[in-house]
């Protein structure tokens, strides 16, 4: 049995396969890496260590962690490699080249060429912004609350959008948001819903931006979408949006959440 862990910065995910191929996944709130924590861990998922042949863990600070834990050989994968990997086997990509954006707590922009994968930059804006922001704001933190908001409310009696300002300004159409917020300046009796969907569009523009100009830069007509900040249906919205304007294409996998722990895996079995 291959065990495959990714210690985000919020969430930990795990993956367990016989072979590669069947994979079964769980998932725990992160704690520091130890050795109680794998035992956590192994006990969530209903595994014995007996059973274990090999784990491969990535992010966090997994690198610092011991090559063996009761004589089982830990792979250590770098995190650019996992994002890589984990979108080539979500997604089965044929393309040589291609651009994958790991949007979870924060946002990481990985340019892939075959099995090397290049960090292009990231960005601090992610989940953790758009979580603590609500918590600020709406008073909970909760991701399905806040999607939930964000679909019922109206970012637009919020935002300033482009038609509100001036007639056109060069390619871009009115719809499109010229300042996320900007009416709070005036005054601030708005509905929690109507905050949840500005603020879930606000990050989504935020990532979706910096996706296009990283495909722009690659040359490349799509980008492939790993981690949980994009499941906000709100955030997805934007970053589709972004794209339209460079005319890129967004790919989101239903299960794109355990992307990283899915090229974890990967990388293990192909090494």
């Amino acid at each position: 049995m291959y065990l495959a862990i990714d210690f985000g910065i919020t969430n930990t995910d795990i993956v367990v396969s016989s072979d590669g191929k069947n994979k079964e996944f769980f998932s725990l709130e992160s704690e520091n890496i130890t050795d109680s924590f794998f035992y956590k861990i192994f006990n969530h998922c209903g595994i014995q260590v007996d059973e274990i042949n090999e784990i491969a863990i990535t992010g966090g600070k997994s690198s610092s962690f011991k090559n063996t834990l009761d004589n089982i050989p830990i792979f250590k994968v770098n995190e650019i490699n996992a994002i890589g990997f984990g979108a080539k086997d979500l997604y089965d990509i044929k393309e040589k080249a291609f651009v994958v954006i790991s949007a979870g707590t924060g946002t990481a922009c990985v340019y892939g060429n075959n099995n090397e994968f290049n960090h292009l930059g990231g960005i601090s804006v992610g989940g953790g912004t758009l979580q603590g922001l609500s918590n600020l704001l709406i008073h909970t933190s909760n991701p399905d609350k806040v999607n939930k908001l964000s679909i019922e409310g109206n970012k637009n009696n919020i935002d300033l959008l482009i038609g509100d300002v001036v007639n056109e300004i060069g390619s871009l159409y009115p719809e499109i948001t010229a300042s996320n917020f900007a009416q709070t300046r005036l005054r601030d009796d708005f509905s929690k819903s109507d905050i949840a969907s500005s603020l879930s569009n606000m990050v989504g523009e935020v990532i979706g931006t910096v996706s296009y100009l990283n495909a722009l830069l690659c040359r490349v007509q799509a980008v492939y979408f790993i981690g949980r900040t994009s499941l906000n249906e709100t955030v997805k919205k934007g970053i589709e949006e972004r794209l339209k304007l460079a005319n890129i294409k967004g790919y989101f996998a239903k299960d794109r959440q355990h992307g990283n722990v899915r090229g974890a895996l990967r990388a293990l079995i192909e090494k």
